[in-house]
């Protein structure tokens, strides 16, 4: 049985990113440091993305309806996400 390495946190690894990027713009590692740096940024990067993928599908907004009750919207859309802005402010001044 093989053990699965544990996947980082969002925070975590966007840590390990940013360490990352530091240590390749200073200029200090091998030719092959330096590609294995890389190679785990990529990774790292694409983890860093599905992460935000997944949170994005999770958001929701509320949205007042013409009979005045609440109902959840999800953000689909850059344009969802203005609406809900709108929306959240004209609930907060009601």
């Amino acid at each position: 049985m093989t053990a699965r390495k544990k996947e980082p946190g969002f925070e975590e690894a966007l840590d390990q990113l940013e360490e990352i990027t530091r240590q390749l713009e200073g200029g200090q590692l091998t030719l092959d440091e330096s590609i294995q740096a890389f190679e785990r940024g990529m990774e790292l990067r694409k983890l860093c993305l599905e992460m935000l993928q997944k949170a994005e599908k999770k958001l929701e907004y509320l949205e007042r309806q013409a009979d005045g009750a609440l109902a959840r919207k999800p953000i689909d859309s850059p344009e969802d996400a203005a609406r809900s802005a709108v929306s959240q402010s004209r609930l907060f001044q009601e």
